[in-house]
């Protein structure tokens, strides 16, 4: 394939570069979606990256897609290193300056959620694992599960509840957050509104008393397990008040995100300082 040439005014023929938009942080993006040979490929990056350099840019990304997967070798023997890999396409990135590289390292840590269902009968909503590190130990654990991408937490832990159970559930707060061996674990623990239980999951699940809960053995050896009864304990005494999901939308493209506080010891706060 040969290279497209365009010719300014002054009859100058230069080589077009790679189609790239800017990021937020002095670099460029390259997303490849045009069909290209390896020898045309080069060309075009070699021109960009001395465009790009000349302009003060930083790091470099390119998006290579499956079926551009050619274009890998001749970017890593340019100086192009992987990044990160999903299932259709590769990231490569570059870094430009003669310093020390700030391009942020791939993200490393899994989300997942454990989720707290509490009826008016002072009851835990509980499964059994069919597949796991409880597969056939007969013991009962709250629902848990891992945060898609894209997905916010309380979206999560409804919709784990819901595969798990069969229950609808209303999300209230987050409870309690715990890290281990490097994975972020935030379990997001929330009340539901209980009601009668009709099977549609493919794990068992049912009612437990709590007490019946902290006293299964396993329980008993494990702190985590203890804090769960606690925290269900405390919140259904209405002593404890977790973190609440508050829409809000970014002022720099007016998406919408949301910021988890106490809103309980917010609002509390609040209404002191205005009456003094």
């Amino acid at each position: 394939m040969s290279v497209p040439n365009q010719v300014c005014e002054n009859g100058i023929q230069h080589v077009k570069l790679l189609p790239a938009t800017n990021d937020d942080h002095g670099g460029v993006i390259v997303d490849m979606e045009e069909t290209m040979d390896s020898s045309a490929f080069i060309t075009l990056l070699r021109a960009s990256i001395s465009t790009w350099r000349q302009q003060g840019k930083k790091g470099v990304w390119i998006k290579l897609p499956i079926d551009l997967v050619h274009l890998v070798q001749p970017a890593v023997e340019e100086g192009f290193r992987y990044h990160h890999a999903e299932p259709k396409y590769l990231m490569l990135v570059y870094w430009i300056p003669k310093t020390t590289s700030t391009i942020p390292a791939n993200a490393s840590h899994r989300v997942n959620i454990g989720a707290i269902v509490l009826n008016d009968k002072r009851e835990l909503l509980v499964v059994q694992e069919k597949s796991g590190i409880f597969k056939g130990t007969g013991v009962w654990k709250i629902p848990t599960g891992t945060v898609d991408v894209g997905e916010d937490i309380f979206v999560t832990a409804t919709r784990e509840v819901k595969e798990e159970t069969g229950i609808d559930t209303e999300f209230l707060e987050i409870l309690a957050f715990r890290s281990k061996n490097w994975r972020l674990r935030q379990p997001s623990m929330h009340p539901g509104k209980g009601g009668s239980f009709e099977p549609k999951a493919h794990w068992p699940a049912q009612w437990m008393p709590l007490e019946e809960f902290a006293a299964q053995p396993f329980a008993q050896k494990h702190e985590l397990f203890k804090y769960i009864a606690d925290i269900s304990l405390a919140k259904l005494e209405r002593d404890y008040t977790g973190l609440t999901p508050l829409p809000i939308t970014s002022t720099f493209n007016n998406s919408l995100n949301y910021l988890y506080l106490n809103r309980r010891d917010l609002n509390n706060s609040l209404t002191s300082i205005n009456q003094s």
